[in-house]
């Protein structure tokens, strides 16, 4: 199996070959249909002007001349009209020509063999060494006519550079690999850590520090798996506290009533310590119930998906009904109840905002002092639903009101021998809410009481 820096090297590789042989066949095709012409206008001039020097100079050797012509750096055929041939400059590599080519030339006509080269893919004209490949030009002398075939000598005008340019292609290649090599590790050498922290996390190690500064989209994925790593290591402690708290719960009343119902099993109990015993049991048996309905609740919570089940209703009504059945509560306490409940109509699952306003009405009415009042308020708008619950009650620590909605947090831990408490009432209330996609504020001073504030849409079907 490939890794990925072996993908990705080539990758890129491919794409430099791709593009080289694009870049050749674009050039060639730029060098025959734009250079070619040019080059066989500015030859067909050069031949011209030698021929035309010559013939107004008749005193010169023509031999002489040519060779002169050549050292320039040209490659030079003369013919004359019995087809004699004379060689100046380097040698061609295919010195085949056409007789019509060379009778049409020593009748007075110029033969343009570059501009008239065929055009190939992988062939580019201006290095092909051949006789087809020239201007021909007709060239009178004192006695004959002649025919002079030029082109450029390549060898002579460029070697140098076709060293140079060779060498200079052949380290951008070199060079372009051992550079593809390097700056694709440092590419890849991320991923790598990601992926042995990504095993890490699968093995539950959370604890991963990534030391990845860069400022690109790798560098983004690391911080935000950082991130997730030590929100997955949260949750995981969240997790194992959730157990231990749950285990805690079930263990305190199961011990109680094992302990005392081995105590009911004696003989020397009077009928007093008897029934004191059997309430104590019964007490914790309500605790036990009450504990796994909760957590059963949170379950369904959890899940999210088709857990709502809305209707319109009067929410007013409601509340009412929640206060009604409590009444015993609160009037044991002698607790003063002011309501301002107008009628008011939401959309939203009744059941679940049941139990919204028993577990918050069973709060105020729990951790009240005796004596004390208890204010609902309910008020409305075209957006949203507001509630309002209102105690003076023992209040909560400004330190204690961050965690009160977390599962099994109790910010009395004594009050917990005082009154029956899970700790999970509020996080069950608040999950409820954020399923109606409203939300929830509390404010709370020790000693002088607390105020929840919830906030739901006010979406009305009727």
């Amino acid at each position: 199996m490939k890794t990925l820096y072996i993908r990705i090297v080539l990758t890129i590789l491919g794409v430099m070959i791709c593009s080289s042989l694009l870049a050749f066949f674009l050039s060639n095709v730029y060098y025959h249909y734009n250079l070619k012409p040019y080059n066989d206008k500015k030859l067909t001039k050069m031949a011209l002007d030698v021929g035309t020097f010559y013939e107004e100079n008749n005193d010169i050797e023509l031999s002489n001349y040519l060779k002169s012509i050549s050292k320039l750096g040209y490659q030079i055929l003369l013919v004359d009209q019995q087809g004699n041939q004379s060689f100046y400059g380097g040698s061609f590599r295919e010195k085949k020509l056409d007789r019509k080519v060379i009778d049409s030339v020593l009748n007075g006509k110029v033969y343009h063999g570059i501009a008239e080269f065929p055009t190939s893919l992988f062939v580019t004209g201006f290095f092909d060494n051949t006789l087809s490949n020239t201007v021909g030009v007709p060239l009178k002398s004192t006695t004959n006519h002649l025919a002079l075939f030029m082109r450029p000598n390549v060898q002579l005008q460029f070697g140098e550079l076709r060293i140079l340019f060779s060498i200079l292609l052949l380290l951008t290649i070199v060079l372009s690999i051992v550079f593809v090599l390097v700056s694709t590790r440092y590419i890849v050498k991320p991923i790598i850590k990601l992926t042995e922290a990504t095993k890490k996390i699968a093995e539950g190690k959370y604890n991963v520090q990534l030391q990845i500064k860069r400022q690109d989209e790798i560098g983004k994925l690391a911080n935000h798996f950082s991130h997730m790593s030590q929100r997955l290591g949260q949750i995981e402690a969240m997790r194992q506290e959730f157990v231990s708290n749950v285990s805690h719960e079930i263990q305190s009343p199961l011990a109680s009533i094992q302990g005392f119902s081995q105590s009911l099993q004696t003989e020397k109990l009077t009928e007093e310590q008897k029934n004191h015993y059997l309430s104590i049991i019964e007490e914790e048996s309500k605790r036990m119930s009450l504990l796994s309905k909760q957590l059963l609740t949170l379950a369904a919570l959890d899940k999210e998906e088709s857990i709502l089940q809305k209707t319109t209703f009067d929410v007013a009504e409601q509340i009412k009904q929640v206060v009604f059945t409590t009444e015993w509560s609160w009037r044991n306490k002698e607790l003063a109840i002011d309501l301002e409940l107008p009628q008011t109509f939401v959309y939203a699952d009744k059941n679940l905002l049941h139990q919204v306003w028993t577990n918050l009405m069973t709060n105020s009415i729990k951790f009240n002092h005796e004596g004390g009042s208890i204010s609902i308020k309910l008020s409305s708008n075209e957006e949203t639903v507001q509630i309002e619950f209102q105690d003076t009650g023992i209040g909560i620590s400004e330190k204690d009101l961050q965690q009160i909605f977390n599962r099994f947090f109790i910010a009395d831990k004594a009050r917990n021998r005082k009154e029956s408490s899970s700790g999970l009432g509020l996080a069950i209330v608040k999950q409820i809410i954020e399923l109606h996609n409203g939300h929830i504020e509390v404010s709370s001073k020790v000693s002088e009481g607390t105020k929840f504030h919830l906030t739901i849409p006010n979406i009305k079907e009727f």
